[in-house]
């Protein structure tokens, strides 16, 4: 059996390392946006397939038994072109998602939106000072609104574009921890948190240390998975190596 990750979280590196203590062989996919990932076992390709069309060949040559998509909950795309794809063939596909923080005990008190657009409006309105940390991805839907504002970016790698000469980017990997999150927030004077619903115990803390240094925070929802209706989900890991095994006994 060879299954196939699309991958990038902690999750999918755990889930392959699983599944090749098992024995199985495993492929995962990393889209290629953070310059110096993580490697999980076994084997590991990195930029995308070219769309639905590029998925399902890929599937076909490479003899794919099952996919599971572990990516980060907000790779809308390729999650859709996986149910796409694997419809097409018949490919058992499983999502693997970790939960998301709308358990965390602030949670009611922060300030919930659809978009980074709607997020840059609600905290330009919240304060003057802020920690952004959804990533680079998005920045250009967050600047026209904080384009004066005293803004730090936390990301993994520098953003391509140019920024706005009130923004300072902190190149920042996980896991972050408590204390090191209030010192941060403290020491910049921040007075809102721009973050996404990504969920996982590495950036957590920062919402902790913004619930006690009263901090508002400004949350992006998850886009809906496109598959949600239709294929199987679970949050851990070790449900996702479940999951495969029972496919391997199908197959």
């Amino acid at each position: 059996m060879t299954v196939l990750i699309l991958g990038g979280t902690g999750e999918a590196r755990e889930l392959a390392r699983l599944l090749v203590a098992d024995g199985h062989d495993v492929v995962s996919s990393l889209a290629g946006a953070v310059r110096e990932p993580r490697l999980p076992e076994g084997i590991t390709r990195v930029g995308g397939f070219g769309g639905v069309d590029g998925l399902t060949r890929y599937l076909l040559t490479q003899r794919i038994s099952a996919v599971v998509d572990a990516t980060h909950p907000f790779a809308a795309r390729i999650s859709a072109n996986a149910v796409t794809a694997c419809r097409q063939l018949d490919v058992p596909l499983l999502r693997l998602a970790r939960p998301g923080w709308s358990e965390h005990p602030a949670a009611a008190t922060w300030h919930w939106v659809d978009d980074h657009v709607m997020a840059a409006a609600t905290a330009a309105d919240l304060g003057r000072r802020v920690l952004l940390t959804t990533g680079r991805q998005h920045l250009a839907d967050l600047i026209p609104r904080l384009r004066q504002h005293q803004v730090i970016a936390r990301v993994v790698d520098d953003p391509a574009m140019a920024l706005p000469p009130t923004w300072k980017i902190l190149r920042s990997r996980g896991p972050y921890y408590l204390e090191n999150e209030r010192d941060l927030l403290r020491r910049n004077a921040i007075d809102v948190l721009v973050t996404k619903d990504s969920g996982g115990a590495y950036t957590a803390p920062k919402l902790d240390a913004a619930a006690d240094l009263s901090v508002p925070v400004v949350v992006v929802r998850r886009p809906q998975w496109p598959g949600q209706e239709v294929t199987a989900q679970v949050d851990t890991a070790t449900g996702a190596r479940d999951w495969a095994l029972s496919a391997a006994a199908r197959d």
